[in-house]
């Protein structure tokens, strides 16, 4: 469940920090909801801002110097909002609390942790020593997680900040999956994940199918480019469906299958960069087993021209002077072959092409 759930949450520019539900607004308890969406055989995730706070909230009004600011000034304002100040511990149990009382109405499974705000200015209202905010404000915010993850060891909480703006290994340990980048772009997703890849596990890498045309670039891709993208990382969808046809209904659910059959491969799985989105038309990566029995090879041809030649893609972690047999096709192949010449990328018409090829060892 997104944005809006909680206290006078009309828009973007109010209600943050009032984390209490509103049941007009859902036409029951939270708990109710729940219980239903539970019924319906799926889990329930829930979005909160913790940091974040709306100058005409009751929060606010109750207790305006618990924002970071300067006295005589007017504070900086982002998105509409304030940086709660997470430095000082009364803030903290506070939010906690009341982060709690929800949490306890149901069997929450899931939470974006989202900020979408710099903190800035860094000044507290709490301390003559300014120079020890900005490391006391992450020490808050550790204390508020570790309390959360212990107190609801199973939930999955999903780190957030402006996209990913948050990945780093501090909050890796509180949060696993950090939400990659506002940016659902297929296209644009091959780069931002390439360059992800270098420090963070494809476990950690929220990814998503979005609609199209995308809501950032106005480009339209097809669903497999997007699909086939976005199994780069935790895979998941960004969809309205009540406006989607019949026929783009059923496009969605092959590749839940796929993503389910080929989930432990590309999750635990060796990672490997076979080609550079910044300078290839053929991007391409793959997930390998660790004993070399299987593989999975992802392309997407991000460029589409008149005469393209073949682009051949050599493959990885694959077990020398084997046969592999390509699943979808049957054809059999030597895995020195596959490394050392690579294998034929199609060349058929129309912007924007994705293959996927699982290959497993023989004998």
């Amino acid at each position: 469940m997104d944005d809006g759930w909680f206290g006078n949450r009309k828009d973007d520019d109010r209600g943050l920090g009032d984390w209490y539900v509103n049941e007009d607004k859902l036409g029951e308890s939270l708990g109710h909801l729940i219980h239903r969406i539970n019924e319906l055989g799926m889990k329930f995730g829930i979005w909160f801002e913790p940091e974040g706070i709306s100058e005409d909230s009751d929060l606010y009004q109750s207790h305006p110097n618990w924002v970071l600011s300067i006295p005589g000034r007017d504070p900086v304002r982002a998105r509409n909002q304030l940086m709660l100040d997470f430095s000082r511990k009364d803030v903290v149990d506070a939010i906690f609390q009341m982060m709690c009382t929800v949490l306890d109405q149901g069997n929450i499974e899931y939470i974006k942790w989202d900020l979408n705000r710099s903190l800035e200015p860094i000044f507290s209202r709490d301390t003559a020593e300014q120079g020890r905010v900005s490391h006391d404000y992450v020490l808050g915010l550790y204390d508020f997680l570790e309390r959360i993850v212990r107190r609801y060891p199973d939930i999955l909480l999903e780190g957030c900040s402006g996209g990913g703006g948050r990945f780093d290994v501090g909050m890796l340990y509180y949060t696993p999956q950090i939400w990659c980048s506002d940016n659902t772009d297929a296209l644009d997703r091959l780069k931002i994940q390439y360059g992800t890849s270098f420090g963070y596990p494809i476990s950690a890498v929220g990814s998503h199918v979005s609609a199209v045309p995308n809501h950032q670039t106005g480009r339209s891709t097809p669903m497999e480019v997007r699909a086939v993208t976005a199994m780069a990382g935790t895979f998941g969808y960004e969809l309205d469906l009540g406006k989607m046809s019949e026929e783009e209904t059923a496009a969605v659910r092959e590749p839940i299958c796929r993503d389910k059959k080929y989930a432990l491969l590309i999750q635990d799985g060796l990672y490997y960069r076979l080609s550079d989105p910044f300078a290839n038309e053929a991007v391409a990566w793959e997930f390998a087993a660790e004993d070399g029995s299987e593989a999975l090879l992802n392309v997407v041809m991000q460029n589409h021209h008149g005469n393209m030649t073949v682009n051949y893609v050599r493959l990885k972690g694959l077990l020398p002077d084997r046969f592999y047999q390509e699943e979808e096709s049957g054809r059999i192949y030597p895995a020195n072959a596959l490394m050392e010449t690579g294998i034929p990328m199609p060349i058929e018409m129309g912007a924007y092409r994705a293959y996927q090829r699982h290959f497993t060892i023989l004998g």
